[in-house]
């Protein structure tokens, strides 16, 4: 059989080199295609974080900017130092539930929940953290799931963290020890990168067990996003406590990362019939006293080597009372 008909045999059978490399040169060798592919694996990694630093201009944008400012990349969870163990006296005597109000925020949450730990870990807090995930058909409560978060914490915490899953602590001086002196809030309206009115409490406070109770918890009036923490102060006050913020912090606005984007996240603000009117009254009846919930499931979870505990949360609510808890 000649050269030609060897070959064409060849291709009947299935035989010679594989079709892709068929179809290059020669001479041409797989080293040089290994090098492509590492290159352009370089490129898209280097695409991908200017992409989000907002550091040179946008991709197709001809070297211009295109709309607002990007947002940071979230920052990377801090390595976790190497800690002696939580029983050496160290870490102190306190331990603090991290409560973190929750629904379809799980981008958030991943970064979230090991950058926490590792935070805390660093300054030697005891802490767990638990995901308080709303899972019925109400609209977000994030006081009543506090309330319920802090019963359901148990004895082996004495002070809490009402905490957004949004917002990280990127100075480390930022103090989440016990509050014996009464409520602090970590996120002050001078620190805080949104909200800079000086009765706000929201975003990060940290009050002991105790505290909590006197105010009989958060008003569980509050469906949809808003104004709950704005009643919570008022009662800080009636119950005779003082509220402390942090000192001798400079970085200013810069303070802590928010992660809420806006743009592609819209939060419920809408006010339903009476809402718009019960918003601004304190509510002097309701609380920790009479929270009506379910937990659906209890799950022990690890994100990325940090523990935490998900609550699957089902409120309750009296729509005589509340109509404005459903859209309908």
């Amino acid at each position: 059989m000649g050269p030609a008909r060897r070959r064409a045999a060849l291709r009947l059978r299935g035989g010679g080199s594989p079709p892709l490399l068929g179809l290059l040169p020669g001479r041409f060798s797989v080293f040089p295609l290994f090098f492509l592919a590492l290159l352009l694996g370089f490129a898209s990694l280097l695409w991908l974080q200017l992409s989000c630093s907002g550091e040179g201009p946008v991709p197709g944008g001809g070297g211009q900017s295109r709309g607002g400012p990007r947002q940071p990349c979230p920052p990377q969870a801090p390595q976790p130092p190497p800690a002696p163990p939580e029983d050496e006296p160290s870490w102190g005597p306190h331990r603090l539930a991290l409560l973190v109000p929750f629904r379809e925020r799980f981008e958030e949450l991943l970064t979230f929940v090991p950058y926490m730990h590792h935070f805390l870990s660093k300054k030697r807090i005891r802490h767990h953290i638990f995901v308080l995930n709303q899972v019925d058909h109400f609209r977000f409560n994030r006081a009543s799931l506090i309330n319920v978060g802090f019963l359901e914490s148990g004895n082996d915490t004495d002070y809490i963290a009402m905490h957004d899953v949004d917002l990280l602590p990127l100075n480390e001086q930022l103090d989440y020890s016990f509050p014996e002196a009464g409520p602090f809030h970590v996120a002050s309206p001078e620190l805080h990168p949104l909200y800079h009115y000086k009765t706000y409490v929201g975003g990060i406070l940290l009050l002991t067990k105790q505290h909590y109770e006197m105010c009989n918890g958060m008003s569980n009036r509050f469906w949809g996003w808003g104004r709950e923490d704005d009643e919570f102060y008022r009662r800080i006050k009636g119950a005779g406590l003082q509220v402390r913020r942090p000192s001798g912090i400079t970085t200013g606005y810069e303070t802590f990362q928010h992660l809420h984007d806006p743009a592609w996240r819209k939060r419920d603000q809408k006010r339903i019939a009476a809402q718009k009117q019960e918003q601004f009254k304190v509510d002097r009846e309701g609380g920790l006293n009479n929270v009506r919930y379910r937990i659906e499931s209890r799950t022990a979870l690890n994100v990325a080597g940090a523990p935490c505990t998900v609550l699957n949360v089902l409120l309750d609510c009296d729509t005589s009372e509340t109509p404005w808890c459903t859209f309908g």
